[in-house]
């Protein structure tokens, strides 16, 4: 079984409209949208939802007022200055609430409530490209890498039992902890490149990502035309790498207006979306494994 993760290492490179691309693309697959601060992927796929799970992660302290006797023991304890008083009770802000437990196990009345925190929910959808598992936290809530592993873990029971071939994620931007964990157990990488300083800056951390947890990437170089000089650097590090470089797309305002529709540029005619199944064509064929890592074009 296949797992393809598609990365950037900043947000607003055009990998949620490559991801699009290569889901209605791919056959034999399940979608996964592992960006769960965030998502979007749904606005292209407009998922009809048939499970919701909520995800619960995480203690929240809760004071139960009619124990707590006012010493102020919890306030002075906090680290994270979530408990406030009013002037008549004590209560805790569970958005500033680090979930340490330091004030439970303290509390001199033994008054403070510890439960398990609803941080937001998870789903499996159907789309017009199949079947799909996604989810959101809610605002401020935390264990997003906890959330994307049990989101991989779901896909990857549902790829077996359907014995399908392929899980093709779309991964959070940046380097951080849902992006370690879009990357644990991944076959191949897609990195999704800007040609600018700072997208060359971004890329070089993410390879660095996955070159220490030995995950091949092949790159996509987006609005290439726009910095040809930059375009070409970023090609060059590829090719000192060992990284596969897919190609490069053009900026086109064809890509907004598949937006605007709801539809992937792979399905209607136009350049970006011919690039894009040139590009899936070449991942298709590339190998998965340490021989992945030998440098690649289209056209070559």
């Amino acid at each position: 079984m296949r797992e393809i993760v598609i990365i950037s290492g900043k947000g607003g490179t055009g990998k949620t409209t490559v991801s699009a691309a290569f889901a209605h693309l791919a056959q034999n697959k399940i979608i996964c949208d592992l960006d769960v601060d965030a998502p979007d992927l749904h606005i292209l796929l407009a998922p009809d939802v048939r499970q919701t799970e909520p995800f619960i992660s995480g203690n929240e302290a809760e004071i139960r007022q009619a124990d707590c006797v006012h010493c102020g023991q919890c306030q002075k304890l906090c680290a994270f200055e979530a408990v406030s008083f009013d002037g008549s009770i004590y209560k805790v802000d569970p958005l500033r609430c680090e979930g340490c437990g330091v004030c439970v196990k303290l509390c001199p009345a033994q008054a403070i409530d510890f439960p398990e925190g609803h941080c937001g929910d998870w789903h499996v959808s159907d789309t017009r490209f199949g079947q799909m598992v996604h989810a959101q936290l809610f605002p401020g809530q935390e264990n997003s890498g906890k959330l994307v592993g049990l989101l991989k873990t779901e896909a990857r029971k549902r790829a077996r039992e359907q014995k399908l071939e392929t899980i093709l994620c779309d991964g959070s931007p940046g380097v951080g902890c849902p992006v370690i964990a879009s990357l644990s157990g991944a076959t191949l990488a897609v990195g999704v490149v800007e040609p600018t300083p700072s997208g060359r800056h971004d890329f070089t951390r993410v390879a660095d990502l996955c070159r220490h947890f030995r995950v091949p990437l092949a790159v996509i170089i987006n609005k290439a035309d726009l910095n040809p000089a930059e375009a070409d650097a970023i090609e060059a590090m590829c090719a000192e790498n060992g990284h596969a470089l897919l190609g490069r797309l053009p900026f086109d305002p064809v890509v907004t207006q598949a937006m605007v529709r709801r539809q992937a540029l792979t399905e209607f005619d136009n350049p970006v979306g011919n690039a894009l199944k040139d590009m899936w064509s070449a991942l298709q064929e590339m190998k998965t494994g340490r021989e992945a890592r030998t440098t690649t074009r289209i056209g070559e």
